[in-house]
């Protein structure tokens, strides 16, 4: 490289050519090929869920989460042919407020689960996103230490990516691909905000809630649309001198129970209290989940629930499908910018540009336009 330094109008200046930069390509890995992983076809995925490969499971569960057109045809098709082999686990979720100690109970109530009633667990983990980024730091395994290397267990965050509807649908599609590898329980974790407890209780059998004493948060608890949804509510971290606290916070919560009306199901929810940091209490917890799914199998409540969960998800997928047919329709695309300006400048009501919209997209449908 020439430097102007060097020039002889420049006396008393040089500048050295320096040493020779080493390549940013490390020597030992010339001559070998990168690995390409192997396209896997539907049939593929299939044998590899059915056989309880973990590492097709995470695979395939990839597909449900991706946004490629491509992608979300091949996932649908795997679905459809693991339904058959699905429906036999027993499905709860774990909501609360965060710092509840969601993932440190997930934790204890996944090594309590294993080691007494044996089979297989798949922990499905919705964690929030940033409005800003769409980042999500995923870090719900970090909290889960001796559970993540239980060689029964399977443990997926994902992302809400700033839609908790489609995260729902696509967590719901993940439970069938679990229960086709042979998990039989499976645990769905909230992010612990209102309208994702509403998501997960459609897709689980028992909705366990998590609450915390002595932090003035009791009556921001007792909220009429939680509570109703709450199989069953366990007061965290009674242990120390929190014990007489999570006494009284368990006190107000049954006393608010009482003050809703009977569930569908005929069960009574209960409040306990445990220390998930100390497990101590855990096993009157995992007594109360399996009493109430036998209560429920018995009274014929367990099939019509999962029934009318079905009923659900099938409106959902059509709502999802007609919104996503509309914001991806061409001459729509092209008038919400104009319709959204007049909106902003007061030249149109919202009410007007909505139905302006909603018109021309029917129109086209028809054929009319």
């Amino acid at each position: 490289m020439n430097h102007p330094e060097n020039d002889k109008e420049y006396k008393g200046l040089a500048v050295n050519a320096g040493i020779e930069q080493p390549s940013s390509v490390s020597p030992y890995l010339k001559g070998r090929t990168r690995r390409k992983k192997p396209n896997l076809s539907v049939g593929d995925f299939v044998d590899g869920i059915l056989k309880g490969d973990v590492t097709i499971l995470s695979q395939a569960v990839t597909l449900v989460e991706s946004v490629r057109p491509e992608h979300h045809a091949i996932a649908q098709e795997v679905i459809e042919k693991c339904l058959p082999y699905s429906g036999k686990s027993i499905r709860i979720g774990i909501s609360g407020v965060p710092g509840a100690g969601k993932s440190t109970s997930i934790d204890v109530f996944g090594l309590h689960v294993l080691g007494k009633y044996d089979g297989k667990l798949a922990v499905l983990a919705i964690d929030p996103s940033s409005e800003r980024s769409k980042g999500s730091i995923l870090g719900d395994k970090t909290r889960m230490e001796k559970l993540s290397v239980h060689p029964k267990s399977f443990i997926r965050p994902s992302p809400t990516a700033g839609s908790l509807g489609g995260v729902a649908r696509k967590t719901r599609e993940t439970i069938i691909l679990c229960e086709a590898a042979g998990f039989d329980k499976i645990f769905v974790e909230t992010v612990g905000v209102g309208q994702s407890e509403t998501a997960v209780h459609s897709m689980v059998d028992f909705f366990l809630l998590i609450q915390l004493a002595g932090t003035g948060d009791e009556l921001q608890g007792i909220k009429r649309g939680i509570m109703e949804m709450a199989d069953g509510i366990v007061i965290n971290k009674a242990d120390g001198d929190n014990i007489d606290r999570a006494k009284l916070a368990a006190t107000q919560f049954r006393n608010a129970l009482h003050l809703f009306p009977a569930p569908d199901s005929g069960w009574t929810p209960q409040v306990l209290t445990y220390s998930g940091f100390y497990n101590l209490g855990v096993k009157e917890i995992w007594d109360m989940v399996y009493h109430y799914i036998d209560f429920v199998k018995d009274n014929g409540y367990f099939e019509y629930r999962r029934n009318e969960q079905s009923k659900y998800w099938m409106y959902e997928s059509i709502n999802e499908q007609l919104r996503d047919s509309f914001y991806h329709n061409p001459k729509i695309e092209t008038m919400l910018v104009d319709k959204e300006n007049q909106v902003l400048q007061g030249s149109l009501t919202s009410f007007v540009a909505a139905k302006g919209l909603l018109d021309t997209y029917f129109k086209e449908l028809r054929g009319e336009i």
